[in-house]
């Protein structure tokens, strides 16, 4: 796929404040991207988005007809625009409230007020979604790598399949919990296992102990994809045997160093 350049990105903004989409505008033409379009509420937004869709959509949280999680999951379940990256700005911290954002599939959720190259590395994960870097896992045979994606919510199990299948992976099954994956485990060969962190039946630090100690695959690098914050159970699950932890937001280039790492080299 052909290379592009964080300044070919079309970029649409919707943002109620003036100050604010100002501030967001600067930022964005001090890093040469000038093809952005601002609006102030999302179904604006959604019906311009419609007509002509741009290659990433930042918002804030709180619009005046609806949310930024409203906006997100109005872009996801629509198929000709569920695959539109999307980006928050905001100065909200709960985790109840940025937690169904997550695991909707974002490049990157950003406070108010936001550091400059925490923008700029997002508009890179932009790129890499729309047109990843073949070259990158050019030493990994991506076309026989099977995975399995293990996650309750069907929108991260989608997003976080279409970021494997960007980066060449083909061969992706998807289980809705620890206890469906364990049945495919024992059914079938991965090469790795990425898993969310909290799930009903059984959650990604039972599944990772099952993998570890009972199965017939004892030794499969197993990716742990959480927006948990909490340290010690952070710590629990690494004791478990997972071979690496990564955030949602589910970025590009931190997923394909982790593949580097766990399948080139041995988990």
């Amino acid at each position: 796929m052909e290379k592009i350049a964080i300044s070919d990105l079309a970029i649409m903004v919707v943002e109620p404040s003036a100050m604010q989409g100002r501030i967001i505008r600067e930022r964005l033409l001090d890093m040469n991207v000038s093809n952005v379009e601002f609006f102030q509420d999302g179904q604006s937004a959604l019906d311009n988005i419609r007509q002509a869709v741009p290659d990433l959509v930042i918002s804030s949280m709180y619009l005046p007809d609806m949310t930024g999680t409203d906006l997100v999951l109005g872009l996801r379940a629509e198929p000709a625009l569920e695959a539109v990256p999307y980006m928050l700005i905001s100065s909200e911290t709960s985790w109840t409230s940025l937690d169904p954002i997550r695991q909707a599939g974002v490049v990157a959720i950003l406070p108010k007020p936001f550091a400059a190259e925490d923008l700029r590395q997002a508009l890179y994960s932009t790129v890499d979604l729309i047109a990843p870097d073949e070259d990158a896992l050019a030493d990994i045979s991506l076309d026989e790598l099977k995975v399995l994606v293990v996650d309750d919510s069907p929108l991260a199990r989608k997003h976080i399949s279409r970021v494997l299948g960007n980066l060449g992976i083909a061969s992706i099954d998807k289980a809705e919990n620890g206890r469906q994956a364990v049945t495919m485990i024992e059914e079938n060969y991965f090469d790795l296992v990425v898993t969310d962190y909290n799930m009903p039946e059984m959650d990604g630090e039972a599944l990772t102990r099952y993998i570890r100690e009972s199965s017939t695959q004892k030794s499969i690098p197993v990716l742990m994809v959480t927006s948990e914050a909490n340290d010690s159970r952070l710590a629990a699950v690494q004791q478990a045997g997972v071979s690496g932890i990564c955030d949602k937001p589910f970025e590009p280039d931190a997923v394909r160093q982790m593949i580097q790492s766990l399948i080139a080299y041995g988990a």
